[in-house]
């Protein structure tokens, strides 16, 4: 039991699952965000343009039922606001390891770093 016990705190303990669950942590907040964006800037001025006062109420009815159209136009714009900034992030991210990819690569190489570099890049050409 013991055994069991420490290597479920080793798996907890592992850098992954942490970072894990900060990306996971800061996922739900940014999602509060994007919500209070969406419904208390977006969907206002969308709901002005269809006349109600709360954007869910946006739909129709059928017989005794309602169809919340804007109950899913709130979801598509969180997605679209949540892709874009992801898109955002991604983009930003790319540059910043490019340019530090370039200042490595900027660096003198020793002999022994040429080699391994030239052994690298005839990998990678014979995986492609």
């Amino acid at each position: 039991m013991r055994e069991f016990l420490n290597d479920f705190r080793q798996f907890i303990m592992r850098g992954n699952l942490v970072e894990i669950a900060v990306a996971f942590i800061l996922g739900l907040y940014f999602k509060d965000v994007v919500d209070s964006f969406t419904n208390g800037i977006v969907l206002a001025f969308v709901a002005a343009i269809f006349g109600k006062p709360n954007f869910k109420l946006i739909g129709f009815h059928i017989n005794k039922s309602f169809v919340a159209v804007g109950a899913f136009m709130n979801a598509v714009i969180n997605f679209v606001i949540v892709a874009f900034v992801l898109f955002v992030i991604i983009k930003a991210y790319e540059v910043v390891k490019e340019h530090y990819v370039r200042e490595a690569d900027a660096e003198p190489l020793t002999q022994e770093a040429e080699i391994l570099s030239e052994i690298r890049d005839l990998i990678a050409t014979q995986q492609r």
